[in-house]
């Protein structure tokens, strides 16, 4: 009997170590943190699993929360020297909790590279950084709110009569890049150059997407031709919400008159023939000097990256609301559909990214209405305002 006892007793020791040997390889460790071009970038002893990362939001003040399950602090003076508006705590035994404060709502499109599962980064309110005081984000005080509240009161009359841009998106950046330019002319057909039509178009979004008060970068505003590092790099370096470029296909003569149609891409590989040729065609220009392996290896690492679900939300909101813009005033447009293709311009940017290509230029009919304003002009509405859905219905999520 007693052998029995010992022999049970032993068996449950066995399975207590065992069991805190498995929760203890677990615990990941949250190494270093430090501020850099505008993000707070987390080092972690193991690979991050992002499964394990819940974000939310707080109002009153507005803050951005993410909690780091199964986590631990190397040590407790971690974010000593970062400012006040970032606070870095062991919320629970196996929980670390980062809160990002701010005075008002901003995009935090967090991350992980690409090249390496041990970081995770989060970007900050736009300039900020770990030499700005905390109290430049702390909210404004009672009576500030008060004489705010009075003056827009007094002038209740000439605010409704005057046209107001709102102010909600003005930290929403969008990157609109216009496919080819300089040497690089592009898909060619009836005369016209598709680096040409892309570029007429990409100035009409940028104007539709000021309208909504979104700031906007172009990759060009004249005929330039940018190499592949410029292109790829440029959203993140201007820390763009989006990503969106255009362009406008092409096919042999022979197939001319009976291809066309609007498709949206966002980057993946694919196995299907259409989809490889135009990518093909487009990486063309932008992928001189550079071999096969090299393309593979880098454009296979980004696949799993974090944005290809929010490009994929992008790519659907914006081709659903061309199609209905377009084809409010005109008749037979082409529904090409979204799909993936590996286009070289969207490697490398961190963010949702898409390629539209807005038609034929190779079709008669097509590239004749790719030159009408108002063809254009219903193409840049469709555009801005599939933008403007997606970051509505991405601000959603987070703050469900």
């Amino acid at each position: 009997m007693e052998k029995r006892i010992n022999l049970k007793l032993s068996r449950f020791v066995l399975l207590l170590l065992c069991s805190s040997a498995f929760l203890f390889a677990s615990i990941n460790r949250l190494e270093k943190v430090d501020i850099f071009k505008g993000e707070l970038r987390l080092h972690f002893a193991q690979e991050c699993d992002k499964k394990k990362i819940h974000k939310f939001t707080l109002k009153n003040p507005y803050r951005v929360v993410f909690d780091f399950k199964d986590m631990k602090l190397s040590h407790s003076r971690m974010a000593k020297h970062l400012d006040g508006f970032v606070r870095i705590a062991q919320f629970k035994p196996t929980t670390v909790r980062i809160v990002i404060e701010h005075n008002k709502p901003y995009p935090c499109m967090a991350y992980q590279p690409f090249f390496s599962k041990n970081y995770y980064h989060i970007p900050l309110p736009k300039h900020s950084s770990n030499t700005l005081p905390a109290e430049r984000f702390k909210t404004p005080k009672p009576h500030r709110q008060r004489e705010i509240s009075s003056v827009k009161k007094k002038n209740k009359i000439e605010i409704k009569s005057m046209p107001v841009v709102s102010n909600t998106r003005k930290d929403e950046l969008i990157v609109i890049d216009a496919g080819h330019g300089g040497h690089d002319s592009g898909a060619l057909g009836g005369g016209k150059r598709e680096k040409d039509v892309v570029l007429q178009i990409a100035k009409r979004v940028e104007r539709q997407l000021k309208k909504k008060g979104h700031p906007v970068y172009m990759t060009r505003t004249k005929d330039r031709f940018l190499t592949l590092g410029q292109r790829t790099r440029i959203a993140d370096k201007k820390g763009a919400v989006v990503f969106v470029s255009i362009h406008a296909n092409s096919v042999i003569k022979a197939k001319a008159n009976k291809i066309h149609g609007i498709e949206t891409f966002f980057l993946q590989n694919t196995k299907d023939e259409k989809s490889q040729r135009i990518a093909a065609r487009e990486n063309k220009a932008v992928l001189k000097g550079t071999n096969k392996l090299s393309r593979n290896v880098i454009v296979d690492s980004v696949l799993s990256g974090p944005k290809i679900v929010q490009s994929n939300k992008l790519a659907i909101d914006v081709h659903k609301s061309v199609m209905a813009h377009l084809r409010s005033k005109f008749i037979g447009v082409r529904d090409g559909g979204v799909r993936h293709a590996p286009f070289w311009v969207l490697v490398g940017a961190s963010r949702p990214s898409i390629l539209i290509e807005v038609g034929y230029i190779s079709h008669p009919k097509e590239r004749e209405r790719l030159c009408n304003p108002i063809y254009q002009e219903l193409l840049a509405k469709g555009i801005a305002e599939g933008i403007d859905n997606y970051l509505d219905n991405r601000k959603k999520e987070i703050d469900l």
